[in-house]
Parts: structure tokens; sequence; C-alpha cells
């Protein structure tokens, strides 16, 4: 158990990752307004038959969702000379209104705003996830200068500064140890699932927690070069490297909404110039040809698919943060886990006891470590009490800092329960079995709990952090829904890493590895790649990777960097989304064929006349209802 943080040096809670910044909510807000305005448009004309009604619905859905693209398009065009799918929009929608056909234009604007908000949120998670990895940082730290202990804010902390670090506080900067022995919870930098011994010479990493003893240690590197402050840093580089690449899915707006808006002047002025169309007609015709060529039923397509999947996903547990997140599951070949917290359960538990009296041994040893805080402790008492094994009582208790702890039993015998070095301390042999044993379970990856009385050696006990229940074939089921290749990175031991790839059936795993490893290797791997992690260090490769993915039991800084939660830490619902992810695309792939099948060939009929507007809104409302259709049947898939 990590003892409390002083008050001085608790951080920050971290803000939410659902936080909504004003930019959002006045998005949001628009597009609500927007909706409200099409609904009371349309009750106001086919329901109460109260044409005033109905325009000030509409003019409320225009004004609402109408503006904000106006001005985007009008930066667009006077800051950038090209012109966009904003401006198309809010052209589409005054040519709807001006044959008629306010409600469709109404539509069109509100399906625009919806997916315009959609996207900001989306995007947003970027400076809360920065801002919840900054404050793993103590607001300072107590400095021994010249002789003195003193309290200084982190800013002002120096290289060569003496650290005093107490247990239960969190590391202040990256510093070497000078004196004073201790163990050190590393995982939010590492991933290492056991807590490190530190004594001197070893060095601490900023972020990390001091667990059961003190140290005075010198600074080596400022704050704004510190193990946390790189870890910041290749944060910021993954996601402005991610953003990047999503904007290529923007390029055809552009081209598309050129041709559609030159060539609505050209189709009037060809009708009218060139046909000797009427001028009534040749505008009708015209502005039939853009309210058809709008792209509503393109632009709805997509995000009717995509809400009603990440519907249907949130229900089962899986929380997509944006429909980007789901097209490219859709895609990934190569899904990389971390080990701790993720394809393991992320806390000790004993996994064996060898001794030729299992009860007595335990027995001692939980009485032992009922002293210690330790994780690996803790472990040994629980299992225990699981066992329903009597502790056996002991008095006198002292920790023995990276050796173990010793204590008297009731009839003065010397009590102990340790590592290697421990037994070496004490005099004690162990048996050759016990010796095997010992052998056995370091090559298996577990930590190794020696226990005895005086020289007597009574039983080794193993500890590991084990894996999920169920993520074996949890696992199975991803490799049966499409991925090519699953690889476990992790920056526990090698011997940790090896014994959980063969419990889990990982195609294949790395080892030891940094926060910054994992970011390279991310790049490696054969892309498109998915990253499964929980813990900070975890943070920059779900940002890097093409899709971030993270355990809910994990820290605020994993699910801020992430594109998709598992909100109940089931592995097993990650299949399910692959298959949902994969229907999803299907379908969209369905409705965009739809969609511009309907314009390319109802569009040149109404340029010739063939497709009076009743008819040409009737085919296009219904290519919207039909992809809209097709995008709901997706809520009744089960993960």
């Amino acid at each position: 158990m990590t003892l409390p943080l002083p008050a001085a040096q608790r951080p920050t809670s971290a803000p939410s990752h659902l936080h909504l910044d004003p930019h959002l909510r006045r998005a949001a807000l628009l597009t609500a307004l927007t909706l409200v305005g099409l609904v009371v448009g349309l009750l106001g004309e086919f329901v109460l038959r109260r044409p005033e009604v109905a325009g000030l619905g509409f003019a409320a859905a225009y004004l609402a969702g109408g503006l904000p693209a106006a001005r985007e398009a009008a930066h667009a065009l006077i800051r950038e000379r090209k012109l966009d799918v904003d401006l198309l929009m809010v052209l589409a929608a005054l040519g709807a209104a001006s044959i008629g056909q306010a409600a469709d234009g109404a539509v069109l604007l509100f399906l625009f705003s919806l997916s315009n908000t959609l996207q900001d949120w989306a995007m947003g998670r970027t400076k809360g996830a920065i801002e919840a990895l900054m404050n793993l940082n103590p607001e300072g730290a107590t400095v021994r200068r010249e002789g003195r202990e003193q309290w200084c804010a982190l800013g002002e902390i120096r290289v060569g500064d003496l650290l005093i670090v107490r247990p239960g506080e969190r590391i202040a900067a990256d510093a070497r140890v000078l004196s004073g022995q201790t163990s050190v919870d590393e995982s939010p930098m590492t991933g290492e699932s056991v807590p490190v011994d530190k004594s001197v010479g070893m060095t601490l990493a900023s972020g990390t927690v001091n667990l059961n003893g003190s140290v005075v240690a010198e600074v080596v590197r400022p704050a704004g070069e510190s193990t946390l402050a790189r870890l910041v840093a290749l944060m910021e580089q993954a996601q402005t490297q991610k953003s990047r690449a999503e904007t290529l899915g923007e390029r055809w707006e552009s081209p598309y909404a050129t041709v559609v808006l030159l060539g609505t002047p050209l189709v009037f002025a060809g009708l009218h110039l060139g046909a000797q169309v009427p001028l009534a007609e040749a505008w009708a015709r015209a502005m039939t040809f853009m309210v058809v060529a709008s792209p509503c039923a393109v632009v709805i397509s997509t995000p009717a698919v995509m809400l009603s999947a990440m519907a249907a996903a949130a229900r089962a547990g899986v929380l997509f943060k944006s429909s980007a997140a789901l097209d490219t599951l859709a895609r990934v070949q190569t899904i990389a886990f971390d080990k701790t917290g993720t394809l393991t359960e992320g806390r000790m538990r004993v996994t064996e006891v060898a001794a030729p009296d299992d009860t007595a041994a335990l027995a001692l040893a939980a009485g032992l470590e009922a002293h210690s805080e330790h994780p690996i402790a803790q472990a040994i008492v629980e299992a225990a009490r699981q066992r329903g094994v009597c502790p056996r009582s002991v008095s006198a208790a002292q920790a023995v800092p990276g050796h173990g702890i010793e204590a008297q039993t009731a009839e003065g015998a010397r009590a102990w329960a340790g590592n290697r070095r421990m037994a070496d301390r004490i005099g004690a042999a162990l048996p050759a079995h016990l010796s095997a044993a010992l052998d056995a379970l370091a090559q298996r990856g577990s930590s190794s709990v020696i226990v005895g009385v005086g020289p007597q050696v009574l039983g080794v006990i193993g500890v590991a952090d084990t894996p999920r229940p169920g993520v074996r074939q949890a696992l199975a089921e991803l490799r049966g829904s499409g991925a090519a290749r699953l690889v476990m990175l992790t920056g526990d031991r090698r011997e940790v890493a090896q014994a959980v790839a063969q419990d889990t059936g990982v195609d294949d795993f790395r080892a030891e590895l940094l926060p910054e490893d994992k970011l390279r290797l991310i790049a490696e791997l054969p892309a498109p790649v998915a990253m499964v992690g929980d813990g900070v260090n975890d943070a920059p490769a779900l940002a890097r990777a093409d899709l971030g993915v993270a355990v809910a039991s994990g820290t605020d800084v994993a699910i801020a960097s992430a594109d998709v939660v598992l909100m109940r830490s089931d592995l097993g619902k990650l299949a399910g989304a692959v298959r949902l992810a994969r229907a999803a695309r299907r379908t969209v792939a369905l409705n965009l064929t739809f969609a511009f099948g309907v314009m390319v060939v109802v569009a040149p009929l109404a340029v010739a006349g063939q497709v009076p507007l009743p008819l040409g809104v009737l085919a296009h409302e219904g290519g919207t209802v039909f992809v809209v259709f097709m995008g709901l049947r997706l809520l009744r898939l089960r993960l």
C-alpha cells in the first residue's frame, strides 16, 4: 500500500477528460439551437399548418447553423483563397430556401453543424491529456542547501540540490541517491509491476513515488529536462504527428465544393442563355441541381453510421471518443499491449508456496509481512487470509532495506522473510529442492520470498502479477476478428514478460522498455497499429499509435490520451469492438456509394428538366433517410 502524500507534495487533481471548453460548449449550443429551429419549422409547416411558425423556426435554424459555417467559409475564402464545404453548405441551404425548400436547407445546416461539433469534441482531448500528465509533478520538495533543510517550489530546484525524500512522497526531480535505502514505485514511468529497491548510487526518476524509506538524493537534471518533462514532450510530439495524419481526409472538400459551386452558375447560364430556358425555370433547375448535388446524404452517411455504432459500443462498455477512432479500429492489423494492468491485473498475488509444510511457511510469512506495506507483503497476507491460514504471532518486527524483514517469535527465535541476500545475511542455507524452486520461480519471472527461523529455511513463496481472467480467450477472439499480429510492450523484466507472453498467447513481446522505446516500436510495427495500455508511461504510445485504447482502471493520463476506453477493463470487448467497427466501415462504404449514386443520376436529370422539384427533393431526402436507416441498423449489434 502506498503511503499518503504529504499535503505539500500532493499533486492537484487531473481535469476530467470529458471537460468541455468554452468553444466546444458554444458549438454544441448552436447545434442544439439549429435542431430546435428545424423541429419548430417542421411542426409549423407540416403539423400546425402555420407559415409564420415555420418561418420563425427555419430562420432560427439558418442563423444558428449557418452563421458559424459562413464565418469559416469567409475565413477560408479571404485568408486562404479557397472554396470549401462550409461555403457550399451555406449556399445550398440558401438555394433550397429560394425555391421554397427551406426545410431541406435547415436539415442540411443541422447535419453539418452536428458533424463539426463532434469533430471539435474529439480534437479537444489533447490539451486535457497533457495537463493530466503535468499534474504528476508535485508542487515542490524539501531541499538541503548549505546544511539547512527548506521547502522549494518545483521551478526553484536546481542541479546539485540535495532532495530529502521521505516515505510516501513523490520524487520531484531526477536525482542520484547519496544516502539511505528505499523502494520506489516506478510503474508510472516504466510499467515495472514490482517496486524497485534503491540504494546509494542508484537513480530516482521524477514522478515516481518513494514507498518505505528516507533517502538523500542529488538532483542531476533540471525540472525542464526530467523524465516526466521528456514524457510530456513525447506526448505533445505524438499528438501533433497524429493530427497531421487526420487532416488527410479533408483533401476532397475543396475540389468537390469548387465543382458544385462553379457548376451551379454554369448550369443556370447554360440553360437560360444557351438553351433559351425561361429565367424562372432556369433558376429553379439550377437550384434543384445545387440541392441535389449538395452532399446532404453524403454528409450524414458517415455520422449516421458512426454515431449508431458508437452508441452500440457504449452500451457494451466501449467508449469511442470520435468516429475517426471507430474507422481506424476497422483497419487495424497490429495490436500492441502494455503488460501491467492491461494483460495482467496490476497487483501481486501468491502463485506458489514451495515448502515441506505449506501452512507453516505461509503462516510465518504472513505474520512477518503484516508489519510491512510493501505490495509483495500485502499479497502474502491476502493469500493467507484467502486460504484460511492464521498468521503466526511475532514481535519487534524490523524492516531490513533491500533485504526483507525480521522479528522475534513467541519462543524468542529470530524469524525472517526476504530475498536471497536476507538468507545469506542470516546464514541460512537453502536445501536443494527449495533452491531449485527458487530458480524455477526466477525463470518464470516471479518474485520470491524466502521465509525461515534462524538458520532453518521453512519455504519459498512465489509472488507475481498474474494475467487477467479470460485474457487468453480475449486475444484468441481478437485474432478471429481479423487482427493479424498481437505484440506485448512492457517496461518489466524480460523473464516476467516472457512468462506473461506464454500465459496470454501474444505473438511477440519486447521487454525492459522506456516510454521512448515504446514510441519508437509503435512507429516500426506494421501499420495501422492500435496500442492498448493503462499507465502514465503508455500515454505517448497511446497518442502516437494510429489508435490508442485505454483500460478504464488505468490512469487519467492514459484515458485522456486514448481514442477508445474500455470502461469495464474487459479485453474481451475489444474483439467485439473490432467486429462492430468493420461492420460500420462496410455500411459507410455502402451509404456513400448510394448517396453519390443518387447525386450522379439525379443531378443531370434535374439539369435536363426531367426531374421536377418535388421529385428532386424526394430523391434528395429519400437518400438521406436511407443512409440514416442503414446507420441505425448498427444499434442492434451486440459486442
